[in-house]
């Protein structure tokens, strides 16, 4: 047969592809063409294919062999590809069967030996082979644990092409090789941090559970030393656990990231950049390829921007429109890569350069003139989308020596977290939304559940004197409701309101 076709995916973003590959044998000069919108690294491949099947024993055709890869508008790009065109060749040829290979999908990339090397982006790959219909795909074997995550899809890992080729009906030797193991940066497992670590921040640890419970945008401001790093990273930690859906996407984004994925962790995230990162290290990008940012690996969980006012203004404002939208879209000339980035942004940053403004018993240093550029790095469209807005103090001597823990456990505290989203998730049942940060502000202002006049008024009254935009209304609403479910009551009354209008101005109390 001089005609064969099997499958492979293309990955644009966490969003996979199906690309048929077709290849064609025809009795002309000896040549070996890949078409099909391939790039440099993809174009490669024809000497990665030539070579591996040689050493393997599957010598291919001399005759002109063409590879389309189809659709040939899609962009195709990286080593992934390679195991798919060497079975279309070898079944052009004769080699092996065509049934065989045109009911599989096949992800790898070729070593000159015909070992088959791992490559990033199998979940998401697999995940797009199943949901066309695929019942077996074959991936290297160094990504086996992680291909094997998807569930309703048959998965064999091989460590060479002639095992492959064994598979599909060739006869040749398969070799003992070494399992090339995945070249992925394997994740570090962060000790799990206790919020009984925290002494003497009382309210601060509330409004941490008020953020988690709700899902909340938050900024702590204070001097250094305070704890506001401590806070922040003992965030993810009371958030409820992911369920299988949102552990999934988590463990597709950091595989694009090249990390490895051996298990599904139902514990969010936490991404914390330095404050040098530029827009693109957010954001996320590349010129031939999307790669996520830190916005997208931060999905389902944390994003946490210590020193935020450190942050260039242009990277700061890039965060305005996921916090919106729950996504982030990567535009490039040939493509556009779009990645899930529902998380929640906590921020924390000091009241000036050298730290001391409004400390008592410290001196500030700073002119007047730089104590505002430095409160004004965080815009007022950024500041409206944040929810709880803290102001933090250092702990005093006597409580730091005298306590010898917080009252309230991590454990503790995702139990309560756990209850209150089950109470809003109860009272929005009937809409898509589960978390109060996520019900649009026309639903609690003319809804239902819409207040009283008279535990609205503190609120009427800041939005008619300026103090509050519509959209902070609406915030000052959500975390209201949260701080009821907290307290197991039915709806916020006049306290919950006052309690909330305060974290959302961020006055001292």
């Amino acid at each position: 047969m001089s005609t064969a076709r099997t499958w492979a995916v293309a990955l644009t973003g966490v969003d996979g592809h199906l690309v048929e590959v077709e290849a064609d044998l025809s009795n002309q000069t000896p040549e070996f063409r890949i078409i099909g919108l391939p790039d440099k690294s993809l174009g490669e491949a024809v000497q990665r294919v030539h070579n591996a099947c040689k050493n393997a024993g599957l010598d291919l055709p001399r005759r002109r062999l063409t590879v389309n890869l189809s659709p040939a508008s899609l962009p195709k790009h990286g080593a992934g590809f390679d195991l798919g065109i060497a079975m279309a060749a070898l079944a052009a040829g004769g080699a092996i069967g065509s049934r065989s290979i045109a009911a599989t999908v096949h992800i790898g990339e070729l070593g000159l030996d015909g070992r088959i090397r791992p490559v990033p982006g199998v979940l998401p790959a697999v995940f797009a082979a199943a949901r066309a219909g695929f019942d077996t795909v074959i991936v290297p074997r160094g990504n086996e644990s992680e291909a094997r995550l998807v569930p309703g899809v048959e998965v064999r890992a091989a460590g060479s092409l002639a095992e492959v080729a064994v598979w599909h009906g060739a006869d040749v030797e398969v070799p003992d090789v070494d399992v090339v193991e995945s070249a992925s940066v394997p994740v570090a497992d962060h000790p799990r941090l206790d919020l009984c670590d925290v002494v003497g921040q009382g309210e601060a640890v509330e409004a941490l559970l008020v953020a988690a419970a709700g899902g909340h945008h938050m900024l702590l401001s204070g001097p250094p030393g305070a704890g506001k790093t401590m806070l922040a990273r003992r965030l993810p930690g009371i958030m409820p656990l992911l369920d299988e859906q949102e552990a999934l996407e988590v463990a597709s984004i950091r595989s694009l990231s090249g990390e490895a994925v051996a298990a599904l962790d139902r514990v969010p995230p936490l991404e914390a950049p330095h404050h040098s990162a530029s827009v693109a290290a957010l954001v996320g990008g590349g010129s031939r390829t999307a790669r996520p940012g830190a916005i997208a690996r931060a999905h389902g969980g944390v994003l946490f921007l210590d020193e935020a006012a450190e942050f260039s203004r242009v990277a700061l404002d890039a965060l305005r429109q996921p916090l919106e939208s729950g996504a982030i879209e990567v535009h490039r000339a040939g493509f556009t890569a779009r990645f899930p980035a529902k998380f929640q942004l906590l921020l924390a940053m000091n009241p000036c350069p050298c730290g001391n403004y409004g400390v008592r018993g410290s001196e500030c240093i700073c002119p007047p003139m730089s104590i505002r550029r430095y409160s004004t790095r965080l815009s007022g469209p950024l500041r409206d989308r944040v929810d709880i807005d803290l102001q933090v103090s250092r702990v005093a001597a006597s409580r730091a020596m005298g306590e010898a823990g917080g009252e309230t456990t991590t454990a503790q505290a995702r139990v309560r977290v756990q209850a209150a989203r089950e109470r809003a998730a109860h009272r929005w049942r009937s809409s898509p939304w589960r978390r109060n940060a996520d019900v649009p502000g026309t639903w609690l202002r003319q809804g239902t559940q819409r207040l009283p006049a008279a535990t609205r008024s503190p609120l009427d009254r800041a939005l008619e004197r300026g103090l509050l935009t519509l959209r902070g209304y609406d915030r000052v609403l959500r975390v209201a409701w949260t701080m009821a479910d907290l307290a197991e009551i039915e709806q916020p009354g006049v306290e919950e309101i006052g309690r909330a209008l305060h974290l959302r101005r961020g006055l001292p109390r």
